[in-house]
């Protein structure tokens, strides 16, 4: 009973990140800095992030064009998806100017349910409402998650 209990936990705990992993797309090399051993797209964060992650610039351009990078800096624990942890959004909260006008302008999403302005980093986590609405009525998916 105990070792079902254990293979139990073990499988609700292990496999749903597996899963993501497995469905995450890379996108290609196309980035300038591609190739370099340090993953630049902007939907990852962590220590296997390019030196531009820890400064205030982040370079749009970059997302889904890391791939070879960021997949290995992925594989190693390095990084992982922006405020999702293992199959759970984090969608943030309402401190965009744009927030609750039934818009999507969080750059982690993409689908109907977006905002046509050009989407700015600084709403990144900061749309909770609106991004929960479009995500939850199938109106909106993760960027590069298939």
């Amino acid at each position: 009973m105990l070792l079902r209990l254990f293979s139990s936990v073990f499988f609700l705990l292990i496999v749903p990140h597996a899963l993501l992993a497995q469905q995450v797309d890379f996108g290609d090399n196309a980035s300038e800095w591609a190739k370099d051993g340090r993953c630049d797209d902007p939907r990852f964060v962590g220590p296997g992030m390019g030196e531009l992650a820890f400064g205030t610039y982040f370079a749009q351009p970059d997302m889904m064009h890391d791939a070879q990078d960021c997949r290995m800096q992925y594989e190693a624990g390095n990084v992982r998806l922006r405020g999702i942890d293992g199959n759970v959004i984090d969608f943030g909260d309402n401190a965009s100017e744009f927030a609750n006008n039934g818009e999507c302008d969080d750059m982690r999403f993409e689908g109907v349910g977006m905002t046509a302005l050009e989407l700015l980093f600084a709403d990144l986590l900061h749309d909770a409402t609106d991004c929960r609405r479009g995500f939850e009525s199938n109106r909106l998916t993760l960027v590069g998650i298939e």
